[in-house]
């Protein structure tokens, strides 16, 4: 098969064909037996090393692919440790949990879908880890911590759900087509629930423009004599930028506002 012109600029398809890093997000996953969602098993290179230790449950949206899949799995393993569902995996969620059980999520995520994928398993209260291979400009987004210059809204919100940390790096040359990006695989283990939409959107408000005072961002939304007041109370500078609050003072602010 010529993995070239098979896959799908559509989809965004890139293939990991390296074993060496197949094994290294194996090895980064939670040391449990909770049943794995897979969102893109693409050609199951990944999905054969998963079955060897759990029951495991793929999305895949390309009709080419779940056809490939089933010839090539379907008779070579054990009876009701895979499962194929074909379709978006966010019509799914747009329903309900993406499982019915507890589970952790394992994916390769093209550039297109990889944040509002990884917002959507925040949100879903039966998953318990996020374990996706994304480019690494959005994984530092979800990893950053205050002050780094790539902190925003989406780590506050990953930090707010649990722990997000970047495993490891992986090379363009480990995929098949090559991207133009090095990638990054992003673990993010969940201790706490996130299902508060305000919340959301407050920190959309907080960091719409990074680079102005947080307290000018918000004052779009709140009186000024309030935000003072409420600035003065937390102890914060109100020259603070977004980048340089801490999570904490985002708990604070908004719970405070609210």
């Amino acid at each position: 098969m010529d993995l070239e012109k098979f896959a799908n600029k559509r989809f965004g398809q890139n293939f990991l064909k390296s074993d060496y890093y197949k094994q290294k997000i194996i090895q980064s996953m939670p040391k449990d037996r909770l049943k794995v969602a897979e969102i893109g098993p693409g050609l199951g290179d990944l999905t054969r090393e998963l079955i060897k230790q759990r029951n495991v449950v793929a999305f895949e949206v390309d009709k080419r692919l779940c056809e490939h899949l089933n010839n090539e799995l379907k008779d070579s393993i054990p009876q009701g440790v895979f499962e194929l569902r074909c379709g978006d995996v966010l019509e799914r969620w747009e329903q309900s949990s993406l499982l019915d059980e507890p589970y952790h999520l394992v994916a390769n995520l093209p550039y297109y879908i990889s944040t509002t994928i990884i917002l959507k398993a925040l949100k879903d209260t039966y998953c318990q880890s996020i374990l996706v291979m994304v480019q690494k400009e959005v994984a530092l987004k979800f990893a950053a911590k205050p002050k780094e210059r790539e902190f925003s809204a989406l780590a506050v919100l990953a930090a707010n759900t649990g722990e997000a940390k970047i495993c490891f790096d992986v090379e363009p040359e480990a995929f098949v087509p090559v991207p133009k990006v090095i990638s990054s695989v992003l673990l993010i283990r969940k201790e706490r629930s996130q299902e508060n939409r305000e919340f959301e959107a407050f920190l959309k408000v907080a960091f719409k423009q990074p680079r102005k005072k947080l307290f000018t961002n918000l004052a779009v939304h709140y009186s000024k004599d309030s935000l003072q007041k409420v600035f003065i109370a937390l102890d914060l500078d109100i020259n603070i930028r977004p980048h340089e609050a801490a999570t904490s003072n985002y708990n604070q602010l908004f719970k405070t506002l609210e």
